[in-house]
């Protein structure tokens, strides 16, 4: 949601006395990126403290946290006087500074103008772990997720073919066979590379080859994710957090539901609920809770301790479930197809704002995911393939009878016996629909 970002901050410049701004996600998603182009682009002086690189910058908010005499031992520290109608301050990795983050009520409520954006990656974490309060109210927060496919198509030069499959969501008209194989085949390059923003830009840079793609970069990046477990994990013992990050493709394989005894035998909430709540406050996991009864407001009918987990990005999934790219990549049959498609499909919906909940009756019908829409609770089904029959769907229809339906498939767009068909190339429109 790069676009979509760089927009809010644009809007973010242009108000008077804005709170300071904090970008949240989890790590190598492009948060730092972002900010620093920004800044460059539209502020003459650029002040910047990462706070993981350089721990001495916490000095500068002792012993006050009074926003002018944080900037005066700022000006003096960097020999520069600071116009707050021409400079923009940005705190990077602001987890690792505690007072950085309380500092920001003060900056807040500073009568001088002064523009603050700061990124945090897991901030979520810090936040419960903090001795003094969060500066609710006096922050605007934002949140960065990894590429989506239109993003991706972006990235690929593909604009063209990303407006069209826009076009044809919104008529449900289907397109050419040669066109709707074209946008799969680049669908399922995505599923191989995700959307962290440092593989797509090498898989752009080998000529859009996977055979020349570094598949290091994600377990890299999955390296880096373990390494965060031990460093910030502090109470929660990051043995336990790694535990289920690793038995992530198992849990997504063997059952629709989070199951504790797939961690470890013998696994219990008790033992790894902290565990899990450290995950998705990190935004390394996303939770899809089960719904018992589809009506509004579908929280008030979750089912206590039922739920699902996907990972925060499909190329990470792929790297840790150590999948190839050419069975991928030519749609081959196994078991994993089903598993990186749902994840695909629950991660473009948190990108787009849009609650991951879904149903079940036991074991004769599940629904993936439901939304919440203005014409009442419409079921979302999810196929990795073109062969589209379900019993669940078709039940959840006659118990339910919603206004229609969704139906995520490799199968092309169109209208029919209530159903909208919605090829997985196009989940990113469906935030067009709250």
């Amino acid at each position: 949601m790069k676009r979509v970002f760089e927009h809010k901050l644009l809007a973010w410049k242009q108000r008077t006395n804005a709170l300071p701004l904090i970008l949240v996600g989890a790590r190598q998603t492009g948060k730092t990126y972002l900010i620093s182009e920004f800044c460059k682009r539209n502020f003459e002086e650029v002040i910047v403290m990462n706070f993981a690189e350089k721990p001495e910058y916490k000095d500068f908010f002792r012993p006050s946290l009074a926003a002018d005499e944080i900037a005066g031992r700022m000006e003096l520290f960097f020999n520069r006087k600071i116009n707050t109608e021409k400079t923009i301050f940005f705190f990077d990795e602001i987890q690792d500074c505690e007072e950085a983050i309380s500092s920001l009520k003060y900056f807040a409520e500073s009568p001088s103008d002064y523009r603050i954006v700061a990124a945090g990656s897991l901030l979520g974490v810090k936040i419960n772990r903090l001795k003094s309060s969060f500066p609710v109210g006096k922050v605007q927060l934002e949140y960065l997720y990894p590429m989506d496919f239109e993003e991706f198509l972006w990235a690929l030069g593909e604009n063209l073919l990303a407006e069209e499959i826009r076009k044809r969501y919104a008529d449900n008209k289907p397109f050419a066979e040669i066109i709707h194989g074209k946008a799969l085949q680049l669908y399922r390059q995505y599923l191989c590379i995700g959307g962290m923003p440092a593989a797509v830009k090498n898989f752009v840079e080998c000529g859009k080859d996977l055979m020349l793609f570094n598949s290091a970069i994600a377990a890299d990046i999955l390296t880096g994710y373990l390494a965060d477990m031990t460093k910030y994990s502090e109470n929660v013992n990051s043995v336990k957090i790694h535990a289920v990050y690793r038995s992530m493709p198992l849990q997504l394989a063997k059952q629709k539901r989070f199951m504790y005894k797939t961690v470890e035998q013998g696994g219990n909430k008790d033992k790894y609920q902290s565990a899990i709540e450290w995950l998705l406050q990190a935004n390394m996991l996303l939770s899809c809770m089960l719904v018992e009864v589809p009506h509004p407001p579908l929280a008030a009918y979750f089912a206590d301790s039922m739920f699902k987990l996907y990972l925060s990005d499909v190329g990470l999934l792929v790297s840790l479930s150590r999948l190839k790219f050419g069975e991928i990549a030519n749609n081959a049959e196994m078991m994993y197809r089903g598993f990186l498609t749902e994840n695909y499909v629950a991660q473009t919906f948190v990108a787009h704002g849009i609650n991951l909940n879904y149903w079940s009756s036991g074991n004769r019908a599940e629904i993936d995911f439901l939304l919440e829409l203005q014409d009442g609770i419409i079921p979302v089904e999810v196929k990795a393939a073109e062969n589209v029959r379900s019993r669940s769907l078709a039940a959840y229809a006659a118990k339910y009878k919603p206004v229609y339906a969704i139906r995520l498939s490799a199968k092309n767009f169109g209208f029919e016996n209530g159903i909208k068909s919605v090829p997985l190339y196009a989940t990113h429109c469906m935030n067009y629909e709250l």
